[in-house]
Formats: C-alpha cells, structure tokens, sequence
C-alpha cells in the first residue's frame, strides 16, 4: 500500500490531536473509568476525522478506507486504550452499516450527528449468554403499527454510558438464526431503556462500558437500517471493518511498549550491566519488533483488497487473530522485563498488558477467528 502526502497529513493531524487533546489526561481518564466523549468528539468531528471514510454528502471526507487506516494506527498513541477503542466504535463498529444500508432520511438524522461529533454512538450486539456467537442473541423486536417495541438486554456496550444512540442487532421474526435479524437505530433517551452501573473491567479502564435494557421500547420502523432480516450479514460486513480496525490500532500500542521496554531495561542494572545488554532481552525485542512489521504488512494487504473491492474475510481475521495474539505475546515479555516495576498497576507496560488483552475476546473471539480460517481453507468439518 503506498501512502501519498494527504495520507500522511491525516498521520501528522491525529499524531498531534492524541500528543495534545488526550495524552495528558489518560491517567485521569484511567482512573475515573470514563472520559469526556462528547466535548472529545465534538472536538475530533470539528477536524472532520470523525467520517475519513464516510460519504461527503453526509459530512464525511469521502476518502477510501487507506485513510482510515492510517487514522486507526496513529491512534495507538493513545496512552489509555480503552479511549481509542471508544472512537473506534464511533468510526468504525457502530456506523459502517448505517452509512452502507440506511436510508438517506436515517442518514441524515443520526450519521450526520455522529460524523460532526454532535452525537456518541454505540453497536450493541453482544449479550450476557451471547458474545462471539451472534445468532444466539435472543432480543426481540415486534412491529406494532408503524413501530418496533424492543425487549431484551445487550452486554458489554462501549460508550453506552454517554451514548446519543445505539446500532442495535435485534431477532425481528422467527424465521432461522441468520435470516431474523435486524440492525435499528435507537435513541438512548427513550422510555424503557435502562442501565447497569459501569461494569469494573481488567481492562480498557477509561472506556465506559455497561449492560444496556430494554423493557418495551417503542421504536419508530423507519429507524431499520436498510432491510429487515439482513441484519446479520449487514452486522458482518461492520466486523471487517472492526477487525481491521483492531489490527491497525493495536500496532502502536505495542511498538510503544516495546520502546518503553528499551528505555527502562537501558537503565536498570543487575549483576554489572544493564538489562538491555543481555542478549536474551535484545534479541527478544528485535523478534517482537519484526513480528509487529509482519502482522502491519499482513494489515496493509487486506486494507488494499478491502478498497479494491475483494472479499477480505480471511485476511482480516488472520490479522485479527494475530493482533490479540501479538498484544498478549508482547505485553507478556516486555512486563517480564521491568521486573517488580512490571507488576505495578501504573506501569505503562501493566497498563497495555490489562488492555491489549481485549483484542482476543472483542469483534469475534480468537477461536471464532480459527474457525473462519478453517472454514477458507476448507478443513472445518461439515456440522451434523
């Protein structure tokens, strides 16, 4: 993928906004468990990065998904994951199907908002008894008149807290698991929605994240992104882009941990020399650094068929099951390397050990992953 100047004036613009707007308040943001996403993004939509890949006429730039990862990897500046996560579930989990399949009125009332940065937005798929296996959500809309009313309860929604609205996977008939499902916007500030307390999380500590419920919502019908039944391929369709998105945002984090490893191991001494100096730490570190090089061209590839209009399904699941792979795997011999000061919960290095830890279980489970290989390859056996 070759990168052109307006590629890096969107690298230089987000590299100076995380170094300004969010770095210095991410060990605040850590310890209160949430961060200011209305003034942020407010902030972010002003600068127009809230829509790099979204159509101009709805106040995107228009621009092809190349940018867009560019945007996803400076993010991994971001010195508390937990808030790139939260701006990548507005640009990129929550939104895609809503800007692909939505009505131009739909558009208009919700993407427009959220683009500006006027709106926060959430996806809300996952349910207590229902995580990676999206066909076992069992929340139910019913058509009354010209309405939905919703019953049910999602788990695990970033920014549900603070969200405006929601992009919500719901069962709109009876018909097979693949073929019932619907994605309809709902407001937050409607009647019957309730929610949890933030939930207490290993991880992604600034992110605010909670169960969300639904006790007879009533939801106007115009708010069905584009066609009912087809919300579970529409929902696949928003995991590339999810998938991609945590394959590029993730290799920053970990060539930032890789550098604080090098600057701290330089300096601490035991037995005459500095840790960096043992051979066992350097070429360690040389290894991870080349690792973090492969899964970035592996990302590289699929984002260029991606905007080629290939099928990327299986390169982006391969980059995604590495990306959690890698994060735990460099967490994991960095943290081993700062010794005690590793097992500090302020350490930068515990701090991404606890959060990188996410990108194995969020967008579809490592195992879900395999299972998506596999089934490429043409060695998962046949069900029944």
């Amino acid at each position: 993928m070759i990168f052109t100047p307006e590629h890096d004036a969107i690298r230089n613009t987000i590299a100076q906004f995380v170094d300004k707007e969010i770095n210095p308040f991410a060990d605040q943001w850590e310890e209160e468990g949430i961060f200011p996403a209305h003034e942020l993004f407010k902030k972010m939509g002003d600068l127009g990065l809230l829509g790099i890949a979204r159509p101009v006429e709805f106040g995107g730039m228009g621009l092809d998904y190349s940018y867009e990862v560019v945007f996803s990897e400076e993010l991994g500046r971001i010195r508390a994951a937990g808030v790139g996560m939260a701006i990548g579930v507005q640009t990129d989990m929550a939104t895609p199907a809503l800007a692909n399949h939505g009505s131009d009125q739909l558009r208009q009332e919700f993407l427009v908002p959220a683009i500006a940065g006027d709106m926060i937005c959430s996806i809300a798929v996952s349910e207590p008894h229902a995580g990676s296996d999206v066909s076992a959500i069992k929340t139910t809309a019913v058509k009354d008149g010209d309405d939905y009313i919703i019953n049910g309860t999602k788990m695990w929604i970033t920014n549900s807290t603070q969200a405006d609205f929601i992009c919500l996977l719901v069962n709109t008939s009876d018909n097979g698991p693949h073929a019932n499902k619907s994605l309809i916007v709902v407001p937050m500030n409607l009647p019957g929605i309730s929610l949890s307390e933030k939930l207490n999380k290993l991880g992604m500590r600034s992110s605010d994240t909670a169960q969300i419920f639904f006790d007879d919502v009533r939801v106007p019908r115009r708010y069905l992104i584009g066609e009912e039944g087809a919300g579970f391929r529409y929902q696949m369709e928003q995991f590339q882009e999810e998938r991609l998105y945590a394959a590029a945002g993730n290799l920053k984090m970990m060539e930032f941990v890789i550098n604080d490893t090098i600057e701290y191991t330089r300096q601490r001494k035991a037995f005459g020399k500095s840790i960096l100096d043992n051979q066992v730490v350097h070429f360690r570190l040389a290894e991870l650094q080349t690792e973090i090089e492969c899964l970035r061209a592996l990302t590289y590839d699929a984002v260029e068929g991606y905007i080629n209009g290939q099928d990327v399904t299986l390169k982006a699941s391969m980059a995604k099951l590495k990306t959690g792979r890698l994060s735990r795997e460099v967490t994991d011999s960095c943290l081993q390397y700062w010794g005690g000061m590793g097992f500090m919960w302020d350490s930068s290095v515990a701090r991404a050990y606890r959060d990188g830890r996410l990108a194995s279980i969020g967008g579809g489970a490592d195992e879900v992953m395999l299972g998506i290989i596999s089934k490429h390859m043409g060695i998962m056996p046949k069900r029944g």
